[in-house]
């Protein structure tokens, strides 16, 4: 049995509102965003000194950054998406997409999906083209995963449902109620063929994609919503992170819980923990909170 050591490494600070997402850059230099429309870069090998690459108008949700591309993709609630040169630090294209929040960006080498509080989905290629866009709710689109084999996307939404789109034309392949209340994180495993599901109703689900998505393991994670999880760089674990300001680190295969990180354990944060990143660096784990705080975690793992 795995026995999980953890380890406060580091309080990283300098935001000045809440903080909503996370995104890699490489190992060890990451970005963070949120409330105050500054998008900060920190490098793990000199974690104590952020650097503010681009400030937007208003909050940031989501963000996330293509490496064929060389470019981060920061969206901009209210408004559209940004396509930031993080080298130079300068926004090199923008486009205005909607109105509503800006909750989720995933992007392949082709397109950048975006899924917004108006229950969209966009599908936009690199010159910044819409070349489609799905009304799939009436409420808003939450979170979205790619397949590892690319030919769906997954998408969570507040009307507690999961939609499974073909990525070629993007028609809905399957459609079920997955939870009691919205779903907030969708994550494909990366060693067995699941679909996790995270929502505010504080559970976790397990999909099982070669028996049409049944429900094959469910678990009551969190005392309050499950705002993200992230699969630890080995993807022997994952983590989950929640309004109950806890961070949880899970057996990867079995689903079993192996470590609580929290204020009372770990100074760990003071109020909702919203995004996580599992850095290769050292086996860093990294968390941001409405606290404003970053908290960098060493995860150390023995048999």
């Amino acid at each position: 049995m795995s026995a999980i050591q953890v380890k406060k490494q580091h309080t990283l600070t300098g935001h000045k509102d809440c903080l909503y997402t996370l995104c890699r850059y490489n190992d060890s230099v990451f970005f963070s965003a949120g409330g105050d429309g500054m998008v900060v870069r920190w490098d793990l090998n000199d974690p104590e000194t952020g650097q503010m690459i681009v400030k937007v108008p208003s909050s940031v949700y989501a963000m996330t950054f293509s490496e064929k591309h060389n470019l981060l993709v920061v969206g901009q609630n209210f408004s559209g998406i940004h396509l930031i040169d993080v080298d130079k630090k300068e926004e090199v294209g923008s486009l205005k997409i909607t109105d509503a929040a800006i909750f989720d960006i995933k992007v392949n080498d082709e397109f950048i999906y975006v899924g917004t509080g108006s229950g969209e989905l966009l599908q936009i290629d690199w010159n910044l083209n819409i070349t489609k866009s799905i009304k799939l709710s009436e409420v808003s689109v939450r979170t979205l995963a790619i397949s590892l084999k690319g030919n769906e996307i997954a998408v969570g939404s507040s009307d507690y449902q999961i939609r499974i789109l073909d990525s070629n034309n993007l028609e809905t392949k399957k459609e079920f109620k997955a939870h009691e209340i919205s779903v907030f994180s969708l994550r494909y495993h990366p060693q067995m063929p699941v679909l996790i599901s995270t929502s505010r109703d504080a559970r976790f689900k397990v999909w099982d994609i070669d028996n049409d998505y049944q429900l094959v393991e469910e678990v009551v994670g969190h005392m309050y919503a499950i705002n993200h999880l992230d699969f630890s760089p080995d993807e022997k674990y994952f983590a989950t992170c929640s309004m109950d300001k806890s961070v949880k680190v899970w057996d990867a295969r079995e689903f079993r819980l192996l470590k609580v990180i929290d204020k009372a354990r770990h100074a760990g944060h003071a109020t909702s923990v919203n995004k996580l990143l599992w850095m290769d660096y050292h086996n860093w784990l990294v968390s941001c909170s409405d606290d404003r705080t970053i908290s960098v975690w060493e995860i150390e793992h023995s048999v």
